[in-house]
């Protein structure tokens, strides 16, 4: 395939991988959220407040997301804008992006909305011709209504 119909074609596989996983979170369909990840997949996490973790592996990334947005009767993940790039290091199976994020939220028996404001560091492989996530950082940015800012190192 010709080099620039080929960053295309990877460059729309991966912005759909980033829906199927705001879909996926927003549905609370915790197997098709797996099923983006590589089994090797860790998620290092952030919070900005909070001790940060790593969690490894889709199973605990997914148990873990799951018990933390249980509490809400409105959820919805919400990309803001994302910047991918193809090929770091010129490895063709490889890619990475910033995805900035939101998550709309609303917790059961409130009338409350909040909002989470984030950024994932993400690395992607491509494995038997599809992309899944192979790495992923998130990094709080922001909280509201509680007006938390947590800074942003570029």
């Amino acid at each position: 395939m010709d080099p620039e119909l080929q960053a295309t074609v990877d460059h729309v596989a991966l912005s759909r991988l980033q829906a199927a996983y705001a879909d996926g979170v927003t549905r609370r369909d915790w197997p098709a959220v797996g099923a983006l990840f590589l089994p090797g997949a860790s998620v290092e996490l952030d919070l900005g407040d909070r001790p940060g973790r790593t969690l490894r592996g889709p199973d605990e990334l997914v148990a873990f997301v799951g018990a933390a947005i249980a509490r809400f009767a409105f959820f919805e993940f919400v990309i803001l804008n994302a910047h991918i790039e193809l090929a770091p290091a010129g490895d063709v199976d490889a890619a990475s992006a910033r995805l900035w994020m939101c998550e709309l939220r609303q917790e059961a028996g409130s009338t409350e909305r909040s909002e989470a404001f984030g950024v994932y560091l993400d690395d992607y492989r491509r494995v038997d011709g599809a992309w899944r996530i192979a790495g992923r950082r998130y990094r709080s940015l922001a909280r509201h209504p509680e007006g938390a800012v947590f800074p942003f190192d570029r």
